[in-house]
Formats: C-alpha cells, structure tokens, sequence
C-alpha cells in the first residue's frame, strides 16, 4: 500500500511550458499500470501542449475546478469538460484540453495500462517545418528533456523544448 497527499508531490512540467502545475502522483505512488497526473492549468495553459494520441494507452480527463476545453480528433472538435465532469479518450484518439476560462482549472490525467508514456507509441499534430502543413509527428524525450519530432510525410525532423 502506498499513500501521498497532492500537496506531497513535486511539481514536474511538461518541457515544453505550457502549464504551470503538473504533478505525476503515479510516480510518487510508484505504479507500474496506471497513470495519474494533478493539473493547475492558468488561463490558456493545456495539458499537453499540442494534439496528440498514445497509440498505448487511453486516457480520462477529470475537471475537479474550473472548465477545461478539448479539441478532439484531426477534426479539432470541440468538447467542453465542465467541473465535476470527465472525458475518456481511447488509444490512437488525438485529443488537446486547454483552460480557455478567465479561471483556473483544476483536473487530473489518468491513463492505463501504463505509469508512464512509452514516447514510440505517441504522435503529435504539428506544423511540419518543411511541409508547412499540420502534419503527424513521431514522438521521442531526448536526454536534455525536449521533445524530438519526425514528421511521417516527409521526414523532417527537429527539437521543441
């Protein structure tokens, strides 16, 4: 058995900056199947920082404060996640929430069947550098904590972070 109180775990943000609280409770708890991240999104912070989809894992959203806003699919579809509410994501289903209120949100990320992403099984939706277009983009963590990204047309790749 292992137990953590939120306010117990260490702040760890995306490497891109787009929000300024994440907390990976999961880790604190030490588990091996299932994913939990704590969120404090500020006015027009996100999640993630850009549509993307874990081929390996699905995830559920649970707005605990505030109202979260999450594109949805290459289609970018709206869907509004109020306080009290959750939205389930299957594996391979692009998704992005952002805080597009004048509030704070409040919200958790839960994943399974993983603790933590396996970066091969993730594709991001972004601008391709030599395409110009909103391309897919493989996914990898390098050593210095950004992001390294392949686009799958034509095989550009480059650092964010």
């Amino acid at each position: 058995m292992e137990k953590v109180a939120i306010d117990e775990v260490d702040v760890v943000n995306n490497p891109l900056g787009v929000h300024s609280i994440r907390k990976p409770v999961s880790q604190a708890l030490g588990t091996d199947d299932f994913a939990m991240n704590y969120f404090e999104l500020e006015p027009g912070e996100s999640f993630s920082g850009g549509l993307h989809t874990h081929h390996d894992q699905e995830e559920v959203f649970y707005v605990q404060d505030g109202e979260a806003t999450f594109e949805v699919g290459r289609e970018r579809e709206e869907v509004s996640v109020a306080a009290g509410e959750c939205i389930r994501f299957a594996p391979g289903e692009f998704q992005m929430g952002t805080n597009e209120s004048d509030e704070r949100t409040i919200g958790f990320a839960l994943g399974a069947p993983k603790a933590r992403h396996d970066f091969e099984e993730m594709e991001s939706i972004v601008p391709c550098r030599e395409c110009g277009e909103e391309t897919a983009h493989e996914l990898d963590l390098t050593d210095e904590g950004a992001f390294h990204l392949t686009c799958t047309e034509c095989g550009t790749e480059f650092t964010m972070g």
